[in-house]
């Protein structure tokens, strides 16, 4: 076990790893963040910031020895770079887990070869490719690129073979997957930490809603059947187990088809919609990142109550900036802002999380504290309509 007063390290310095940072130190631990931007939101409450590039080996030599543990705040950190801190230090989650996640076509692959259910999908490496993976989706169906698309992006839905054709020649033919489009009936996510031992801790899962492919909202226990829920957080430590996982493992599944679990994606990381157990559970998702990465007991993810997270894009800025204090009248509100200086449309800038005695009060408690800090009467930032008991 490593044990508070250690140093820890997080390669990324944006929100999640300024978090995991706030955590971390509050747990008496010393933190080191890496990352190539001299303005990270991580570095302004790490201990040190070494502002370079991922694959800086100098970087990487220093980091690796003042660290006795390093982790990751996002999976796109090269597989090189994590190997060649193993050579000094624990690197948790596991190379092969971030490796796996950081290709769709090779995440998709192993969910397959492990009976994960995954919508019906194909490979897409070149033109030629296109005709047989339209034949094996049937259309409408989505062109993801296989590496780096995130938010939506790096996407197109498609509706024939010449439409698949465009928008792989869109995406400068790298390598995609072609995916079915499913009448999607809604969406979860199931955030879990698994221990060095094996041990499974997973939060409820979250009913999300997201406006032009970016999260909007997080409802905390989903409106969803009880058996669907547990169905959900079955296949999600059944990804974890197969993976060999240690750390925190974010799941991402839709529901179509009748009430069928679909796998989406999986990310080997604490997830956006989980920061609502920041103040909805007894240990939040970067308490259990800490834990794993120190090989200590995993916390409790128990659900202290309803609650609703929203996101703040940069957006909410457009008319000057937002009234923090109106938003903040409303009972059960908690503000989270990532430390980001300039805020732009779609960008992530922070959050609230809103709690109340139950999930449709929390939902009207996030959609009228979002009305009321916007000062901007244009409706830039529509607030979706979501069916409630």
């Amino acid at each position: 076990m490593i044990l508070p007063g250690a140093t820890l390290g997080v390669l990324g310095g944006g929100q999640l790893g300024r978090m995991f940072a706030v955590q971390a130190r509050t747990m008496g631990y010393r933190v080191v963040v890496l990352d190539p931007d001299p303005t990270s939101p991580a570095a302004a409450v790490a201990d040190e910031h070494l502002c370079a590039a991922y694959d800086d080996r100098d970087a990487l030599a220093l980091l690796g020895t003042r660290c006795d543990a390093v982790t990751t705040e996002f999976e796109n950190v090269p597989a090189a770079t994590l190997r060649a801190l193993e050579q000094y230090c624990v690197v948790r989650p596991p190379v092969g887990a971030v490796t796996i996640a950081q290709d769709r076509i090779s995440e998709k692959t192993f969910l397959r070869t492990h009976g994960v259910p995954v919508a019906p999908w194909a490979p897409v490496r070149d033109f030629r490719d296109l005709e047989d993976a339209t034949a094996a989706t049937g259309v409408p169906a989505i062109l993801k690129t296989s590496r780096l698309g995130y938010d939506g992006k790096g996407q197109a839905v498609i509706d024939s073979r010449d439409a698949a054709s465009r928008a792989f020649a869109a995406f400068g033919g790298v390598e995609c997957v072609l995916e079915r489009r499913l009448a999607l009936e809604c969406e979860l996510s199931v955030v879990l930490a698994r221990g060095v031992d094996g041990a499974l801790a997973s939060f409820p899962p979250a009913e999300n809603v997201h406006r032009d492919g970016i999260l909007f909202t997080s409802s905390v226990p989903a409106m969803v059947a009880a058996e669907l829920a547990e169905g959900a957080v079955t296949i999600a430590c059944r990804v974890a187990h197969a993976l060999e996982y240690v750390g925190v493992l974010a799941v991402e599944l839709f529901v179509a088809d009748g009430g069928v679990l679909y796998v989406n994606e999986i990310a080997p990381r604490p997830h956006n919609s989980g920061h609502y157990t920041l103040d909805a559970c007894v240990a939040d998702q970067f308490e259990q990142q800490v834990r794993t990465l120190c090989g200590l007991p995993l916390g409790a993810p128990t659900l202290l109550s309803p609650v609703v997270l929203i996101n703040l894009l940069g957006d909410v800025w457009s008319g000057g900036p937002p009234r923090w204090e109106k938003a903040l009248e409303v009972p059960g509100v908690k503000l989270h802002l990532y430390g980001k200086a300039e805020p732009r449309p779609e960008r992530k800038m922070g959050h609230l999380n809103c709690l109340a005695p139950s999930v449709a009060e929390a939902y009207r408690l996030a959609t009228g504290a979002l009305a009321a800090l916007r000062r901007s009467t244009t409706d830039v930032y529509p607030i979706p309509e979501v069916p409630l008991p």
